[in-house]
């Protein structure tokens, strides 16, 4: 199945062998179905930018504003991106003008709200560090200690959409 060496490729064999088996066997699904019963409820841009100042305030208040989180119809997974963190500069009235915006893909409208905080705090991290370097990840767990575990379960979410459809 060529969906699941794109995501989980830099993962132990065992792990990779343990999801094709899912696969195979069409229990990928009842399997995150198990560990997340429903999607979230955020439906809209509104509240996706509520969710996610709520988020930003409570670990980054002294990081850059947002000027905008929204869903994004055009990112998709083959742009290897969930979401995107982008940051603007312009030259406005002689004086040099900066935003940060984020997008999550709108393939997590459907998503369980531990998936979408994932990439959101992911995204927000972005805000202190631009790499993905150990302090990136660092901060990334600090907001959400179950980052790692969450950023794979995503992977999983990311091959059943791709080979059997949406769960919920």
């Amino acid at each position: 199945m060529s969906a699941i060496p794109k995501y989980i490729s830099a993962y132990p064999e065992h792990l990779q062998t343990q999801v094709q088996r899912l696969v195979d066997q069409d229990q990928l699904g009842q399997f995150l179905l198990d560990r997340y019963p429903q999607p979230h409820n955020i439906k809209n841009d509104g509240a996706l930018r509520d969710y996610t100042m709520d988020i930003k305030q409570q670990y980054l208040k002294k990081s850059d504003p947002l000027s905008k989180v929204v869903f994004d119809n055009k990112i998709h997974v083959v742009n290897n991106a969930l979401g995107l963190h982008t940051y603007l500069s312009r030259v406005q009235g002689g004086k040099l003008k900066s935003k940060n915006e984020i997008r999550i893909s709108a393939m997590f409208k459907q998503a369980p709200e531990d998936l979408l905080n994932m990439i959101v705090v992911h995204e927000l991290a972005h805000l202190k560090e631009k790499d993905h370097n150990k302090s990136f990840y660092q901060l990334c767990r600090h907001m959400q200690p179950d980052y790692h575990q969450l950023e794979f379960d995503t992977r999983l979410y990311l091959i059943q959409l791709e080979t059997y459809g949406a769960i919920y």
